[in-house]
């Protein structure tokens, strides 16, 4: 949802209506809180473990196109953009069949299923990573779209507690949170000072075990950060998985420890750590090595050096693509002015 709520400001700044359309996962919730309107289609991911819920999957997805097909009817829109997931799928075939443009967005360094489907019959797909196979005039690759960065580090310090002289590990995994990172960075960090402050965003799903810890004040645990840009500025050093937020941790520039998602599709997570890492941005550290003692040694060794620390924030920033919303939405408004 965050590439795609980007994308729909940057048309809403330039004067578009933008009518979503989703399931009842975030879109439920993140879509109305930023002022849009949201239309909900009864479908869900394809489950390649379970035949049953994958005939259930395919099902509903045959049953939405003509759902997708009416909405379009009544909205009778210029151009549809599609975000890559499931919903998307049902929605730009619809869109396809109407003769209405279609513009995709990839925001992982592969093709999703929906895209793969879709790509031929799209206007233009946008790419946040090179994909190999997706050239030529169809693909263009133009980053992740991400909200704008803060900009007043003292502002988001304070918003967090931390004083202008603190060093500070921020540590989050995702919507849902990563255990492994969870467990490590609590047994690392959270019985004994470190001597830096560390702010993690657990998810929810781990966070009433990892309360029973015995955690001292530097350790500032929560279930989630409302304000992530803020806290990524406020931060010296990232500890994270490697999807598509390694954007907002470039847009920031955010030096980083990168744990990527072992079962990851495609395991896109470990491109997506590997290119932070070539771009000099990011250090990688692969799950199964992620214990509380590899965890601490790599963090106290970034932390402990300020010249490696600030060339690899710089090397952060350089990677952003800060226009990203703004070229996908000059996208969109030519698909539909063609």
């Amino acid at each position: 949802m965050v590439p795609a709520l980007a994308v729909a400001d940057a048309l809403r700044a330039d004067g578009a209506r933008v009518v979503f359309a989703g399931g009842e996962r975030a879109e439920r919730e993140l879509v109305p809180a930023a002022g849009y309107e949201l239309r909900t289609l009864d479908v869900e991911g394809l489950s390649r473990s379970n035949p049953l819920k994958a005939a259930r999957a395919a099902w509903k997805a045959a049953r939405a196109v003509g759902a997708a097909g009416r909405l379009i009817d009544e909205l009778r829109p210029d151009a549809v953009m599609g975000g890559g997931g499931y919903v998307a799928g049902p929605v730009g075939l619809a869109a396809v069949r109407r003769g209405v443009p279609l513009v995709l967005t990839e925001a992982d360094s592969h093709l999703g299923l929906t895209n793969r489907l879709l790509a031929g019959r799209a206007r233009r797909v946008c790419l946040a990573f090179p994909v190999e196979g997706r050239e030529g005039e169809r693909y263009r690759v133009t980053g992740r779209p991400v909200p704008p960065p803060a900009t007043d580090r003292a502002a988001a310090r304070e918003r967090f507690g931390l004083a202008p002289e603190d060093r500070v590990l921020l540590v989050f995994g995702g919507s849902l949170g990563a255990r492994s990172i969870n467990e490590a960075s609590v047994a690392a960090f959270g019985a004994e000072d470190p001597g830096f402050r560390v702010l993690h965003a657990a998810g929810e799903r781990d966070l009433p075990v990892l309360r029973e810890r015995a955690l001292g004040p530097w350790y500032d645990l929560r279930g989630y950060l409302d304000r992530f840009g803020e806290a990524l500025l406020a931060a010296d050093l990232v500890v994270a998985r490697s999807g598509g937020s390694v954007f907002e941790i470039a847009a920031a520039g955010r030096p980083a420890i990168l744990v990527p998602y072992p079962h990851a599709a495609g395991d896109h997570q470990s491109a997506n750590a590997r290119w932070m890492e070539r771009g000099g941005a990011a250090a990688v550290l692969p799950d199964a090595q992620v214990g509380a003692e590899r965890l601490g040694a790599e963090v106290r060794a970034l932390l402990g050096d300020p010249e490696r620390l600030a060339a690899m924030a710089s090397a952060s920033a350089a990677l952003a693509r800060p226009d990203a919303a703004a070229e996908i939405a000059g996208e969109v408004r030519a698909a539909a002015e063609a």
